[in-house]
C-alpha cells in the first residue's frame, strides 16, 4: 500500500499541479469559459489511464502462474523502471521552467481560438502522468500483489489533490523542490528494485544465465511474503535470495541514477511556485 500511496501522491501533485497552473492562467487572462475545455481534457486522459490499467490487469490475470505472465510482468518491470528513471530526471530538470512552458502553450492555444488545442494541452498533460502511474501500479501489483494497491492509491491522489487546492487558493509562493528531490530520490531506488526484479524475471525465464547462483538466503529471517519483507521488496528491492547479477545491477543502477539525479538538482535547483502567485508575478512584468 505504501509504495502505490507514494506513487500517486508523486504523480497526483504534478498532473494537479499542471492543471492548477492552467486554469488560474485562464482565470488571470479573462478566459474562465475555457475552464470546461481543460476540465474535459482531464476526464479523457483520466478514464483513458484507468481503463487501460483495468484492462492490461484484467487481462494478464487470465494467464496467472504462466510463462506469459512471468514475460509480461517482465517488461511491465522493465517498462516502469525506464519511465520512473526519465520522468524523476526531466522533473529534475524541468521544474523550474514549467509554469512558463504551459503558460506559453496556453497562449497559443488561446489566441488560435482553439478550444481543442487546450483540450488536447490538459489531456496530454494529465494523459502522461496517468498512463506512468498505471504503469507503475501493475509493477507493484505484480511484484508484491493487490493487498492495500486501492486504498494506498486512493490515499496517495486524495492528498495530492488537497495540495493543488491549497496552491491553487492560497496563491502564495509554495517551494516544492524539497517535495520533489525527496519523492524523486525515493523512486529512483524502488526503480532499482524493479532493475532487480527484472533480471531476477529474466533469470527465471532461462533467457540470462550469467552469476545466477543465489549469494544468500534469508527467506527464513524475512520472507518476501510477510508483511515487512513485502515493504521492503517494495521500496528497496529486498530479496531473500538474490543472485550476484542482480545484486550487481541494482547498484549499478543506484550509483549512476542518483549520481545523475544529484547533478541535476545542483546544477538547476529547481523552484516551482504556486500557480496565482507565478502568474500574478507574469502579469506584473507584462
Amino acid at each position: 500500500m505504501a509504495a502505490v500511496f507514494v506513487i500517486f501522491l508523486r504523480e497526483g501533485v504534478e498532473a494537479s499541479m499542471i492543471v492548477s497552473i492552467l486554469l488560474a492562467y485562464l482565470d488571470r487572462i479573462g478566459q474562465r469559459r475555457h475552464f470546461r475545455d481543460v476540465l474535459a481534457g482531464v476526464g479523457a486522459a483520466l478514464l483513458l489511464a484507468a481503463g487501460g490499467g483495468v484492462a492490461a490487469y484484467l487481462t494478464i490475470r487470465t494467464y496467472a502462474g504462466s510463462r506469459v505472465q512471468t514475460i509480461f510482468e517482465t517488461a511491465t518491470y522493465a517498462v516502469a523502471a525506464v519511465v520512473l528513471t526519465g520522468m524523476t530526471l526531466w522533473m529534475a530538470s524541468h521544474a523550474r521552467t514549467l509554469s512558463k512552458e504551459l503558460r506559453a502553450r496556453t497562449d497559443a492555444a488561446v489566441s488560435r481560438g482553439e478550444r481543442l488545442g487546450l483540450f488536447l494541452l490538459a489531456f496530454q498533460a494529465v494523459g502522461r502522468e496517468g498512463l506512468e502511474t498505471a504503469v507503475f501500479t501493475l509493477a507493484i501489483v505484480f511484484a508484491s500483489g493487490t493487498r492495500g494497491a486501492l486504498l494506498g492509491g486512493s490515499l496517495g491522489l486524495a492528498l495530492s489533490l488537497v495540495i493543488a487546492v491549497v496552491v491553487y487558493r492560497l496563491g502564495r509562493r509554495i517551494n516544492l523542490a524539497v517535495f520533489f528531490t525527496t519523492v524523486g530520490a525515493l523512486l529512483i531506488v524502488f526503480a532499482a528494485g524493479l532493475v532487480a526484479d527484472t533480471v531476477q524475471n529474466l533469470q527465471q525465464l532461462g533467457w540470462v544465465h550469467v552469476l545466477d547462483r543465489p549469494l544468500w538466503d534469508t527467506s527464513r529471517q524475512l520472507s518476501e511474503s510477510s508483511a515487512l519483507g513485502d515493504v521492503f521488496h517494495t521500496f528497496v528491492g529486498y530479496a531473500a535470495r538474490p543472485t550476484a547479477l542482480q545484486l550487481a545491477c541494482y547498484l549499478a543502477y543506484l550509483a549512476a541514477i542518483l549520481a545523475a539525479f544529484w547533478q541535476r538538482n545542483r546544477r538547476h535547483v529547481p523552484t516551482v511556485t504556486a500557480p496565482a502567485a507565478a502568474v500574478s508575478a507574469a502579469a506584473g512584468r507584462t
